[in-house]
């Protein structure tokens, strides 16, 4: 297919925001043998293991692993690499080449796009695999095959639906590794958790409403960390738990997607939440459409009133955390993006704190303010062309239709209360 009619920087950014990037297009056997192969690569010979959401949060874990093993990358070489990538993006803005994504979600670990970005450096003695919830089994199997027996595990910011799809390869773990470490903030399932840990791991699970993964990995890995790591976690906590007080999360959050994962773990390794001038200019030059697409989705915005909850919805590829923010500064209790490739993002605020509930409707889960979910809508290429033409009009349907049921669940819950008082 010719990726022009996705990504040629020509098409107004109003009809390209309405398709996912050229990644979706990716046939997914191409995509698992590259993985395979980069797998390989990465867990030969390591004599560790971390498995992280490829957000801030678990790319924050990963490098306080990496600080315990001494095992950190040569910061210098991506700084050099960060440089040429501006002059490279600034030439093909002049041509009209350029294309930016700013779709970050922390809820869901994001569909990430950095895994394309070619790493100038050499390997850690502490192997990272950026994986997603729905990808944890793929990751723990890929450890099993490739990594050397007597290795240290540890798995970061990531939360299973269920045991059962992670018994296998956990479990073949659990005998051929050292040691597995899971650190996670998200909110588990009782069975989930005491299956985990029954089976041999050390799980451990911070409050969803007060720490992110990496104050849980801070507490927990036996390494004196100095304040410069304390103060990451807590700027990846404020944006990982939307607390929006320190204007260097948004830094974090989007550095995190709009490069690869092992110049993240390396650069916030070495200058912890203060990023380097050639970050910071590299994150303005990537801003200027990022904002265009910001506008364009809460210019799509709709408004339900659905039970006592006011909820926008909007469609398109774009910073969901920030349309959210813009519409619950409009007055919206809770927003809904609906992202082209089929998921969503749900996100709340101190007026509804059920965004899990809502999205665990719709194949799904999350946190109280802020979740993803993916419907399962799509069985075939037609059901996406319709999903791109209408603007996501069968997953709203749906969507809104857990905020209802959830709504309908409150209400009889609250009438239960009143009755028994």
């Amino acid at each position: 297919m010719d990726e022009e009619l996705i990504d040629d920087g020509s098409i107004p950014l109003s009809r390209r925001t309405r398709l996912p990037g050229a990644g979706f297009f990716y046939p997914d056997s191409l995509d698992e043998e590259r993985a395979e192969r980069r797998a390989e690569e990465t867990l030969t010979g390591a004599e560790a293991v971390v498995i992280a959401d490829g957000d801030a949060d678990g790319l924050a874990c990963a490098a306080m692993v990496r600080a315990q093993y001494d095992a950190a990358l040569d910061v210098a070489d991506f700084e050099a690499d960060i440089a040429d990538r501006i002059a490279d993006e600034s030439d093909a803005d002049a041509t009209g080449d350029a294309e930016t994504d700013g779709d970050t979600d922390a809820a869901e670990g994001a569909e990430q796009s950095s895994d394309d970005v070619e790493e100038p450096h050499e390997r850690s003695t502490v192997a990272l695999l950026a994986a997603g919830p729905y990808s944890i089994d793929d990751s723990l199997e890929r450890v099993l095959e490739y990594a050397d027996p007597g290795i240290d595990l540890f798995v970061c910011d990531l939360c299973p639906d269920d045991f059962e799809w992670i018994a296998d390869p956990l479990t073949g773990l659990v005998d051929h590794a050292a040691s597995i470490r899971w650190f996670d903030h998200h909110q588990w399932d009782d069975e989930t958790a005491a299956a985990v840990r029954s089976a041999g791991v050390d799980l451990v699970v911070g409050d969803s409403e007060e720490e992110c993964t990496a104050d849980v990995a801070l507490r927990s890995l036996p390494h004196e960390f100095d304040d410069r790591w304390t103060e990451l976690a807590a700027v990846t906590r404020d944006h990982d738990l939307w607390i929006k007080e320190d204007p260097r999360s948004d830094d974090l959050a989007d550095y995190a997607y709009w490069t690869g994962a092992e110049e993240y773990v390396t650069v916030v390794g070495a200058y912890g939440a203060d990023l380097p001038e050639t970050v910071d200019r590299f994150l303005e030059h990537r801003r200027v459409e990022k904002r265009e697409r910001i506008e364009a989705a809460v210019d799509r915005a709709v408004v339900h009133e659905v039970g006592d909850w006011s909820v926008a919805v909007t469609y398109g590829r774009c910073s969901q955390n920030e349309v959210a923010e813009t519409l619950r500064e409009q007055g919206a209790d809770a927003a809904v993006i609906v992202k082209p490739a089929g998921s969503a993002s749900i996100r709340g605020s101190d007026g509804f704190e059920r965004a899990h509930e809502v999205a665990g409707r719709v194949n799904g889960g999350g946190h109280p303010k802020a979740a993803g979910c993916k419907p399962d809508i799509y069985d075939d290429m037609l059901d996406y062309a319709n999903h791109w033409t209408t603007e996501g009009q069968a997953a709203r349907k749906v969507i809104l239709g857990a905020f209802e049921a959830v709504a309908d669940e409150a209400a009889e819950n609250a009438a239960t209360e009143a009755a028994a008082e």
